[in-house]
């Protein structure tokens, strides 16, 4: 990632995000679609070329296949962004509920049209919106991506993971665009070989003691 991005980068912690999207739940469509971006780290572009026949529920997972654009007023689906994009990303339990509740108010809906058939202009508009109802730092659509990979790094997940999960094309890509979210690892390593050296030495004076 160039510099100018990951300077650019920014991203909303659980709270903030909980925040935010009690501010636009009162539409169905946008607390589905901002939670589905927010707990899976899924593109924009994915979501909006989401069918219901990509969810499996029994699994909890959901495959990414296709990338959703629209040029001259026209709505494409195509090929996803990187032939590692194409991916299957487990999804929580609340996400599959949530989604099936969204199924079920849908009116006369085939199980092989996009289900969230808005567009990318609606999502930046509503993002637009829930911060400044809410008051929460104002963000890209994008930057929900971010979130969820610095969740993940917060919650001690390792690159190779997240790599997979977020479908970059090589890990490198991965550790690039976040190694600024590492701030104290080299602490941590220095730390721990610390306590490990006193442990080592603890458990040899303990075995000298029994002569």
């Amino acid at each position: 990632m160039e510099k100018k991005n990951a300077d650019s980068m920014q991203f909303w912690t659980v709270a903030e995000f909980n925040k935010f999207i009690a501010a636009v739940e009162d539409k169905l469509i946008s607390k589905v679609c901002f939670k589905i971006l927010f707990w899976t780290g899924i593109r924009s572009g994915e979501l909006l070329a989401l069918t219901l026949s990509d969810f499996d529920y029994e699994n909890k997972t959901l495959s990414i296949t296709k990338n959703y654009a629209r040029l001259n007023k026209e709505d494409l689906i195509l090929e996803p962004k990187t032939p590692k994009s194409k991916r299957v990303v487990t999804i929580p339990t609340f996400l599959c509920d949530l989604v099936q509740e969204y199924v079920s108010k849908l009116y006369e809906y085939e199980p092989d049209e996009r289900l969230f058939q808005t567009t990318k202009f609606y999502l930046q508009h509503e993002m637009n919106r829930g911060c400044k109802k809410s008051g929460v730092k104002k963000i890209r659509v994008h930057d929900l991506r971010h979130s969820h990979a610095s969740l993940l790094i917060e919650m001690g997940f390792s690159p190779l993971l997240i790599s997979e999960r977020l479908g970059h094309e090589n890990i490198e890509t991965t550790l690039n665009t976040y190694s600024h979210l590492y701030p104290n690892k080299q602490s941590q390593v220095s730390d721990k070989l610390q306590l490990l050296n006193q442990k080592s030495i603890g458990n040899s004076i303990d075995e000298n003691k029994k002569f």
